[in-house]
């Protein structure tokens, strides 16, 4: 007889790799990771022998990290239309394929300075296609309890690989060439694809036809503005990255006027970062007990500010690395609590866009505060910059401190089957449309201020679904009258919202009929739109 797993077991930081799918793909993850660190190590490096400008050495990162904000919510989009695991593996062949073109045309003396950016952004996009499909995976892979030690995991396979990816690339550029770097990535990328050509995962099957890009996208844009907990996660993984930002922008310039600074210190500086966010990843399940997320955010904040202070201030890396240490372990936390927040705001079916959304957002607010806090360094000095970022940070942070990602988030479980509506007569494409529904109220008129809050819920709720426009329309005759009226863009978009109810919508909807005093339900009707000739 199986004994079921104990409480700490189920809580240790290492508990979801109980499950052999997470296993799995954390192995994808650390051999993918590994690879970006490996081709933005040896491009810059390679592009250092074929140019002497700054701007295109530059431009290396610039090219590896644009198309993340380019293309978050389209491959967001494109990730929660098809099947995830399909398009998992043709990211990961994207990849290969871009590291094979950069090793033939290495080998073969063709590579220039413009093919090198060229190659490196299309690189980028397997990036960019990649982020937003794994993170909508996760919850799916791990029991909800589990999801934030499973992203913290997340968190370590980031920077372990963020530690090993230099180390091997350096070690093969120094040895045997550049190009080979790129060979190793080709390989390690098709032997990750393989992995994942053996999962079968079950793939839900719905009656109704795929969504459209555009469709999908504005979908997954509008859930996002009508959650007002991705609001404050969006408000408070920004605020962070634009602070913790200065740090790593000015790091190399901090390493270089260090006493002995030079590469070395730098990688040092860089190791001790990332040994800090493992440290955290496994403290994480212990600090949750002890703290809300929103507490772990204002007062990791808190500690990175500080840290970068420090590593500003301080005279050698001696000094520095237990702040880039502390740096680190604050670092992690604040993003695995904001993180772990998002994916609870999400229901599945718009879930790899929404994270794409938080990703652009992330990506987005540390390209800004790179160049901000360079420009402040620019025209001060270093630790004018460093001190200036910490004060607007937690200033920002204590000023936004009623924007909560924590707490008791709705219930997004799903909840299906839905019944439902049905046609008098079959429609010859279920693209047909718009579709206008009325649901008409009956209520107790000293009870209207109650309903009017409930329905403004409700109108989030609709637009978060997926409907177009929402309007609630009061009686001029009847008291306690009210029509709920509702657009939809097609018939399928229509019948698309029932296969998105969640039991938290169910909760709501059972709170709008108990206002209801009529007769049975509250009346339903639907129309579609006649085609008409307009000439």
């Amino acid at each position: 007889m199986t004994t079921a797993p104990s409480a700490p077991a189920l809580n240790s930081a290492l508990a979801p790799f109980a499950h052999p799918v997470f296993r799995m793909l954390w192995t994808v993850w650390v051999a993918a990771n590994t690879c970006m660190w490996m081709n933005d190590v040896a491009a810059a490096w390679l592009m250092t022998t074929l140019t002497t400008s700054p701007m295109m050495v530059a431009l290396v990162q610039t090219a590896s990290t644009l198309p993340v904000f380019l293309l978050g919510l389209p491959s967001g989009a494109l990730a929660d239309i098809l099947d995830r695991r399909r398009y998992l593996i043709m990211t990961q062949v994207w990849v290969a394929i871009t590291a094979l073109l950069l090793c033939l045309a290495i080998l073969s003396d063709g590579i220039s300075a413009p093919l090198l950016l060229m190659l490196t952004f299309l690189n980028g996009i397997g990036l960019a296609m990649r982020m937003p499909v794994y993170s909508a995976l996760m919850p799916e892979l791990v029991p909800r309890p589990q999801l934030p030690q499973a992203m913290a995991l997340n968190g370590i396979a980031m920077n372990v690989s963020r530690i090993i990816g230099p180390i091997i690339a350096g070690a093969l550029i120094a040895s045997i060439g550049t190009a080979y770097v790129f060979v190793l990535n080709m390989v390690i990328s098709a032997l990750a694809t393989l992995v994942l050509v053996r999962w079968r995962r079950e793939q839900k099957v719905s009656s109704l036809p795929g969504e459209r890009f555009l469709g999908a996208m504005r979908v997954g844009v509008q859930y996002v503005r009508q959650s007002t907990r991705m609001h404050a996660v969006l408000l408070r993984i920004s605020v962070f990255f634009l602070q913790s930002s200065a740090l790593l922008a000015l790091l190399p310039l901090l390493a270089r006027q260090m006493h002995g600074g030079n590469a070395g210190t730098f990688t040092v500086l860089l190791a001790s970062m990332g040994i800090g966010a493992i440290a955290a990843a496994l403290l994480m399940p212990r600090v949750r007990h002890r703290l809300t997320r929103d507490q772990i955010v204002l007062y990791g904040s808190m500690t990175e500010a500080t840290a970068a202070v420090i590593v500003g201030f301080a005279p050698n890396a001696y000094v520095a690395s237990p702040a880039m240490m502390i740096a680190g372990l604050a670092w992690l936390a604040v993003a695995n609590s904001v993180s772990v927040s998002a994916q609870l705001a999400l229901p599945d079916w718009v879930r790899a866009r929404g994270m794409a959304i938080y990703q652009m957002t992330m990506m987005g607010s540390s390209a800004i505060g790179a160049a901000l806090w360079g420009q402040v360094a620019t025209l001060s000095n270093l630790r004018t910059s460093l001190v200036l970022a910490a004060i607007a940070g937690v200033t920002v942070l204590w000023a936004t401190r009623s924007f909560k990602v924590g707490g008791i988030s709705e219930d997004l479980t799903p909840q299906l089957p839905v019944q439902m509506p049905t046609l008098a007569e079959p429609l010859e494409d279920q693209r047909d449309g718009p579709v206008l529904v009325m649901i008409e109220y009956r209520i107790d008129p000293a009870r209207s201020e109650e309903f009017r809050e409930v329905m403004k819920e409700t109108r989030r709720s609709r637009l978060q679904q997926g409907a177009l426009s929402w309007e609630l329309f009061r009686d001029t005759v009847q008291p306690g009258r009210f029509i709920e009226y509702i657009v939809d863009e097609s018939w399928v978009e229509h019948l698309r919202r029932f296969d998105r109810v969640t039991a938290g919508d169910v909760a709501l909807r059972d709170r709008r009929r108990s206002f209801h005093i009529g007769e049975g339900l509250p009346i339903v009707t639907r129309c579609i739109a006649e085609p008409m000739d307009r000439n």
